[in-house]
């Protein structure tokens, strides 16, 4: 970095950010010079002049800032370091600035003193950031979020997508661990090969090591054929293991050994398996606590916690909420086959000031439940039950339900000509129930049945009776 005072550029279509940086940045004693287009930047450029720090955009008219990014590449390597910012704070976007080779992604808006830090500290790294290929537009993001909190997770994966190191994403249930390590997958050189995930509390503790490292046959009564496991199913890719915090100490030294040397059998095996697996981990546990009682072994986590990626809680972020209702509403809709149904500003109001101990699992079903018994278009806040944060806290959403039905049932008794009370609730009491179990269970019907407590039959004959098949 030269002694003279720094030359920064900035290249933006909004004329008030140029504005404002331009003036943020001479105060601060360095030469700013602002573009309003990239094809502007670009002719300077090719005059042979350069910054020392540049600025830029995503999304502006004729060259967005990553296409600038990649005609700087073709130049012979980003001979200084970009930082990107943009209105469109999505992981999608952070991804690809990164894999342009950005120095660090902003989202706007911007805290202008953050701005001019970052541009010191980019600037004191000289030529840290190298050019690559733009990100290739991918599907609209899993994971939705503007909070700071969020922002920090999606430059964290931005970051590693070039690399294949081991992370260890911790988090509270609920809260995305998963929807990380598929994103971690997604944006890495691995994208192409298997994503595998296993819940180890999921699995039985004397099938787990099975589950993981397969077996041969008659390796234990019942192995009546050879089983390959998952980590010879994610050979070439990424095995993520969630909840590795509740494995028995016999398989973490069986996980620790693959780790050091690639390799394992099988169950009963004879011959070793080389794989070449990328191993993302996830606890809600606090595993440095767990290492200091002895219930996990410490070379294992520090083989795992190469990188570090904590999930935020859903009280941390509450802008992230109305974001995310409005997306589930939809996605409930759609499993649903109905219209999305949207919030009253009390309602909306009401769930945002919730805590959701359960974070966004907890909202996933809350949205599919109230699409399910919002008895109108729009979900007003006497529908909200209490769990959810809803009105009369002090009861219990059975005992609300019972008040209303009576209420109803009181006025259909002095309705002339109302037919008997069973003929009209009991249709809708089974009708609704019936549909709320089908949700839940995803459309297995013999799940839904189950959760309902009726045979399988049953549950067919009133899904014709009430119309329901499509």
């Amino acid at each position: 970095m030269s002694k003279h005072a720094l030359d920064v550029w900035v290249v933006d279509d909004d004329a008030s950010v140029r504005w404002v940086l331009e003036r943020a940045l001479t105060n601060e004693g360095m030469q700013a010079r602002v573009f309003e287009s990239a094809e502007a930047l670009l002719r300077t450029l090719e005059e042979g002049k350069e910054p020392d720090v540049l600025i830029t955009d995503v999304r502006m008219p004729g060259l967005d800032g990553l296409s600038v990014m990649e005609r700087i590449a073709e130049r012979g390597g980003t001979p200084f370091p970009v930082i990107v910012i943009t209105a469109h704070s999505d992981l999608d976007s952070a991804v690809a600035a990164y894999r342009s080779g950005a120095f660090e992604y902003l989202p706007k808006p911007f805290d202008v003193d953050e701005a001019v830090a970052l541009v010191r500290r980019a600037a004191r790294a000289g030529k840290a950031a190298s050019g690559g290929e733009p990100g290739q537009p991918g599907e609209p993001p899993a994971m939705i979020g503007k909070a700071p909190a969020m922002q920090e997770v999606f430059r964290t994966i931005g970051r590693l997508s070039r690399a294949s190191m081991a992370v260890l994403i911790t988090g509270e249930s609920g809260t995305g661990k998963e929807l990380v390590a598929r994103a971690l997958h997604q944006h890495s050189p691995r994208a192409r090969k298997p994503f595998v995930a296993l819940n180890t509390t999921a699995i039985a503790a004397d099938l787990l090591e099975s589950e993981l490292f397969g077996h041969e046959r008659g390796a234990f009564t019942g192995a009546d054929s050879r089983r390959i496991g998952r980590f010879e199913q994610a050979d070439g890719g990424t095995l993520f293991l969630d909840e590795i915090g509740d494995m028995s100490p016999a398989l973490q030294t069986r996980l620790l050994r693959v780790l050091a040397e690639g390799e394992f059998y099988r169950v009963g095996g004879q011959t070793p398996i080389r794989v070449d697996v990328r191993v993302i981990a996830a606890t809600h546990q606090d595993l440095a606590h767990a290492v200091a009682e002895g219930r996990f072994r410490e070379d294992l986590f520090h083989r795992l916690n190469v990188i570090s990626i904590r999930t935020p809680p859903l009280r941390e972020r509450r802008e992230d909420i109305p974001l995310l209702l409005a997306h589930y509403l939809r996605e409930a809709a759609r499993e649903l086959g109905v219209e999305p149904k949207s919030l009253a500003p009390e309602a909306a109001r009401m769930l945002a000031a919730f805590d959701w101990p359960g974070n966004v699992r907890q909202l996933v079903n809350a949205c599919r439940r109230l699409t399910v018994v919002a008895p109108g278009p729009e979900i007003r806040a006497d529908d909200i039950p209490a769990e959810f944060g809803g009105l009369n806290q002090g009861g219990t959403t059975l005992d609300q339900w019972a008040a209303g039905l009576r209420i109803w049932a009181e006025q259909e008794l002095v309705r002339p000509g109302a037919p008997p009370l069973l003929d009209t609730a009991l249709p809708a009491f089974e009708r609704t129930l019936l549909r709320t179990a089908l949700a839940h269970a995803r459309g297995h019907r013999q799940e839904a049945a189950r959760l309902l407590g009726w045979g399988r039959n049953t549950l067919t004959r009133k899904i014709r009776d009430y119309d329901l098949d499509a």
